[in-house]
């Protein structure tokens, strides 16, 4: 690890990584940076200009202290926050209702999605509530906006950029022009609120001709704790900075280009002194909010045939609900009961309960609807696809980390956390009573603290949700 107090170099270096420059087909660069290095993010990654941009506009670091954040009319966006929100991006009609005035965090959660170059998304800005519903005509990004989010969350959790972005030429933005490298990339970030205060985490990535994150910038109240840069395209990796206080200041080293910087900051830092107890607060509770994420898209395809025992953590496709519903009803039977009581509203025909029926010697398991004395109990496996989906979502809203397949922060007790659900077309294949009973559900959970939503819906759900208390509405294309 080499530390040291010499910071100038490297906080005007990161500090260009994530810099808003103009797009000049002619690969000449930044504006402002004329006579001196090239970008080490090309002007593909950045967003469209809405301003000139004056040289300078990024602060030196003080000696011996942690890079500055920008300053002035011409200060990085990103840093700053002076992103503008497009207009259609996130929407007038109910876009962001504020989750309530001066709200404290006690567990961490990401209550901001940035999508500053991102598919169709071009300086978009969305306030994240306890319960977020993304709305809007085909096309308009919903589904990208969840899957930014689930990327950046599996990031957290340390999987490697190609894991996290499979098809990442699919997220450079529409209409981006290469620099004269050929390179061209995306660029997305979180704000995430909990017992340290805001902390922004924000991401520049190359899709072409390499996939590999370029930049990388944790800040807090306008202070850099963690910059990176892509200081030699022929290495893999990139030069880090983050802040040390003390006599030292900047520690700098080498992290790979494959992996977020912020998730190996504990790692690499002591905690010896007061700046480096704050880079990893403010990195523990980032990773904390992003990992405890739950992918959400029951399939009922693969839920109504018998399953195998296990050990009852329900899968992301719910492929084994019945396999999880033997065990919430020898464990958990306060939600069972209301697993129970919900099936009443979103099944049809009489709902007595829900049990399971094994075969004998430990053989696979099948769930069933008890439909009360003298009638036949009816499989799993012969309800509608829609039936389906509603028990799985309502049993996914009920439940917590202890039943669904997540891996929250060990280092925190599970009250200490929320568990966030991504749940793309969330009603898909639901009729209006069903959803309207998920939504039911949704306020009841999430008002509790523990589980936070956030789906994309169709326009009936919609409708039925603009005017409930404690949903946060982004309407797309508004």
């Amino acid at each position: 690890m080499d530390a040291t107090s010499d910071t100038t170099a490297v906080g005007t270096a990161a500090a260009v990584a994530l810099a808003d420059t103009r797009t000049d087909p002619s690969g000449a660069g930044p504006a402002g940076a004329a006579g001196g290095p090239p970008a080490a993010v090309p002007p593909a990654l950045a967003d469209p200009p809405v301003a000139p941009r004056a040289p300078g506009a990024f602060a030196a670091p003080a000696p011996g202290g942690p890079p500055a954040a920008p300053a002035g009319p011409g200060a990085d966006p990103v840093v700053s926050g002076a992103d503008p929100v497009v207009p259609g991006q996130a929407g007038p009609r109910g876009a962001g209702r504020p989750a309530g005035p001066a709200q404290r965090y006690p567990r961490p959660a990401v209550t901001e999605l940035r999508l500053s170059a991102f598919g169709p998304h071009r300086s978009a800005v969305f306030p994240l509530g306890p319960l977020t519903l993304f709305a809007g005509p085909s096309g308009s990004g919903k589904s990208q906006a969840l899957e930014a989010y689930e990327a950046l969350a599996g990031l957290a959790s340390g999987a490697m950029l190609e894991e996290a972005f499979p098809d990442p030429c699919a997220r450079i933005p529409d209409r981006a022009v290469p620099d004269a490298q050929r390179r061209r990339g995306f660029r997305l970030g979180v704000t995430v609120d909990g017992p340290a205060g805001p902390v922004r985490l924000d991401l520049a990535v190359q899709a072409e001709p390499a996939l590999r994150i370029v930049g990388e910038r944790l800040s807090q109240d306008g202070q850099i704790l963690l910059a990176t840069a892509l200081r030699d395209p022929g290495r893999r990796s990139v030069q880090a900075a983050w802040l040390t206080g003390g006599t030292i200041g900047v520690t700098r080293a080498p992290l790979p280009d494959d992996r977020l910087g912020t998730a190996l900051l504990p790692l690499r830092v002591a905690g010896s002194t007061a700046g480096q107890r704050q880079v990893l607060a403010a990195a523990e509770q980032v990773v904390v909010a992003l990992r405890a994420v739950f992918p959400c898209d029951p399939r009922p395809d693969r839920m109504r045939g018998a399953v195998p025992p296990g050990e009852g953590r329900l899968l992301g496709d719910c492929a084994n609900l019945a396999d999880v519903l033997r065990r919430t009803r020898s464990e958990c039977g306060t939600r069972h009961a209301l697993l129970a009581e919900a099936a009443r509203t979103g099944c049809a025909g009489p709902v007595a309960g829900l049990d399971v029926r094994a075969a004998a010697g430990g053989g696979p398991v099948a769930a069933v609807l008890d439909r009360g004395p003298d009638r036949p109990a009816t499989e799993l496996g012969r309800l509608g696809a829609g039936e389906l989906r509603f028990l799985a979502l309502a049993l996914v809203l009920l439940t917590g980390p202890g039943v669904l397949a997540v891996d929250p922060a060990a280092e925190l007790l599970s009250a200490r956390q929320a568990l966030t659900v991504l749940a793309d077309d969330f009603d898909r294949g639901l009729d209006r009573r069903q959803s309207a009973e998920l939504l039911r559900l949704a306020l009841l959970s999430c008002g509790r603290g523990h589980i936070r939503l956030v789906a994309a819906v169709g326009e009936t759900t919609a409708a039925a949700a603009r005017d409930l208390a404690g949903v946060a509405m982004v309407d797309l294309g508004a």
